[in-house]
């Protein structure tokens, strides 16, 4: 949203309100983040102390322009003295107060934070021979936590590691990420005077996303707000998607019931996308029946139809995609898939075209650390000069596994179909289990051998397929120089809080979107839904919904006066009537 543009009537009442719970239920595009940081500037304006407000968000970027926004109202309200709010993270506020009462959990004001790595290294250490591996058991950890569960809620089996897990992290004077907000819960609940003494401390707390909490943050924030109650937060249940990370939108659907003065105040008039997009989502999301109903409106043109494309596979799903990018001139441009394994053919696609691109918040596939390996063990089978490869087994895999693979890779490429032969490293090497006990997103790794899988199947020659994909590296590395702003490639997940001219979302089929693994109940459908709806309100001018295979159930959601369908050219008559 325009950071210059006058605030409308539900922004403007949100921003003056006085007293007391306060929630703003704001739908896309409507600039909720700038009504929250307005609020706060409102406050310091309105003589509340500085030092006496907190304001959480979810990401570092955005507490960074709240405190851009609040530098000049500080300095002409209380002098280039004055007391700053505290505006961070969840994670830093609860650093913030671990700092002063880390006594209470053995450990001194100068505690390290444990990342992921430091913490799989400790942990491994613990299991040290066990069956189980680093990442299974700190996922098993991070729940624990996140949800505020008992100890005797973990499995026995997992119990002894996790109380050698916190001796170890007590021993080393650390906290790992998620204590930042289970330990101060975990205090304030046991020590009353202590919770009183940081109650006492604010007057106000406002919170960004708060649909994305989970079970610590939300318990955090009553406790500290439970005297003032001038707790003021702003979100959009719609876009609640971090259910696999334990958020609970629930939490936001529910605050009147908490809070029961509560002051709810709805922003519906969406500042980025076209009418035609705004009223798709909206009748898209329509279908969930856990949300607040709410009006999404704009007065921005009605704009262009959303294409929605029918391919083949995915290489031609790519190839049209492309197309259409290259149709408009190159104009700010993001592909959004559901998972990373999908990037593989529009990697390769954008690669041939000579077009720049960006892969946002991830890896390049063909750099991915599971697809090197298998890539390492073809390239040794067909070339067992090649040291590099023959390192990289060494490194990756147990001596055996490594031994093994060595000797039998090259006598087996002159026997084995190219399938066949990633068929035995991936169980010689047991390589689904590697992953799972390594990695926390095992899961989205082996999606990505999958789709490698998937790739090899339409070669025969382990030399042919070894040559197509080591083209794309040179290309990769010369076409990223030029003018030409490059196409942002990223899961939907990361496009959250971002805004394009140009979307193109592939995938849009059953098994992608919704997600094979979200089948299972009515709450992981909706939570589905809620993503293709994030991905369809990133537009802000041309919106594509591209699939190959069945289409997704939620293209059959969209009002089909709004959609102009592309179907695949060998269609039968029957499937190309599809949305008519």
């Amino acid at each position: 949203m325009d950071g210059k543009r006058p605030l409308n009537p539900g922004q403007s009442e949100a921003v003056a309100y006085g007293k007391g719970p306060l929630i703003i239920v704001a739908g896309a595009g409507s600039g909720k983040t700038r009504t929250l940081t307005e609020r706060l500037v409102h406050l310091v304006e309105a003589g509340v102390r500085p030092e006496r407000i907190v304001a959480i968000t979810f990401t570092n970027k955005a507490a960074n322009e709240m405190r851009a926004r609040l530098d000049r109202p500080l300095a002409v309200s209380y002098g280039l003295r004055a007391r700053s709010p505290f505006v961070g993270t969840f994670h830093s506020f609860g650093a913030k107060i671990l700092r002063e009462e880390a006594k209470h959990f053995g450990r001194s004001k100068n505690f390290a934070i444990f990342d992921n790595k430091d913490s799989e290294r400790l942990m491994k250490n613990i299991l040290n021979s066990s069956s189980f591996g680093p990442a299974k058991m700190l996922w098993e950890i991070s729940r624990l936590k996140n949800n505020l569960l008992l100890e005797k809620e973990l499995e026995p089996k997992f119990l002894r590691f996790f109380k050698a897990y916190e001796s170890g992290l007590r021993r080393q004077n650390a906290f790992d990420f998620d204590d930042l907000i289970e330990k101060p819960v975990q205090l304030f609940q046991k020590e009353l005077a202590i919770l009183e003494k940081h109650q006492k401390r604010y007057d106000y707390i406002l919170v960004d996303e708060y649909q994305d909490i989970n079970t610590a943050q939300y318990l955090l924030l009553k406790q500290l707000c439970q005297n003032h109650r001038n707790l003021n937060v702003v979100g959009d249940d719609e876009q609640a998607i971090y259910g696999w990370r334990w958020s609970d939108f629930k939490n936001f659907l529910n605050f009147e019931r908490d809070w029961p003065e509560a002051k709810v105040v709805t922003l519906g008039e969406n500042y980025r996308s076209t009418g035609i997009i705004v009223e798709a989502a909206a009748a898209l999301i329509e279908n969930n029946q856990f949300r607040r109903p709410k009006k999404l409106w704009t007065s921005n043109g009605r704009g262009e139809l959303i294409k929605v494309i029918n391919a083949r596979d995915p290489e031609e799903e790519a190839k049209r995609i492309v197309a259409e990018i290259m149709s408009r001139g190159r104009t700010e441009s993001a592909i959004l898939y559901r998972t990373n394994a999908q990037s593989r053919a529009l990697e390769q696609e954008l690669n041939f075209n000579f077009i720049s691109y960006e892969i946002f918040g991830g890896v390049k596939f063909y750099e991915r650390k599971e697809i090197k390996d298998i890539i390492s063990g073809l390239r040794y089978a067909l070339n067992p000069k090649d040291e590099i490869s023959r390192e990289r087994l060494e490194k990756t895999f147990t001596k055996r596994v490594a031994a093994e693979l060595i000797s039998e890779l090259p006598r087996l490429a002159g026997e084995l179909k190219l399938l066949e032969l990633i068929g035995f490293i991936l169980k010689t090497a047991n390589y689904s289990a590697y992953l799972e006990a390594k990695f926390r997103n095992a899961e989205e790794r082996q999606e990505n051998v999958a789709e490698l899988i998937s790739f090899a199947a339409g070669f025969h020659d382990l030399g042919e397929f070894i040559e197509k994909i080591s083209l794309l590296q040179p290309l990769d590395k010369t076409i990223l120089v030029g003018e030409d702003k490059p196409i942002k490639l990223m899961t939907i997940h990361l496009a959250k809080g971002l805004e394009f001219e140009n979307v193109y979302v592939v995938g849009a089929a059953e098994g992608f979107l919704p997600h094979n693994r979200s089948l299972g109940s009515d709450e992981e459908l909706e939570e589905e839904r809620r993503l293709m709806y994030v991905a369809m309100t990133r537009a802000k001018q041309k919106l594509v919904l591209s699939f190959h295979g069945m289409a997704s159930r939620f293209l059959y959601e969209l009002p089909p006066e709004l959609v102009e369908f592309s179907p695949t050219t060998n269609l039968d008559s029957e499937e190309e009537i599809f949305l008519d």
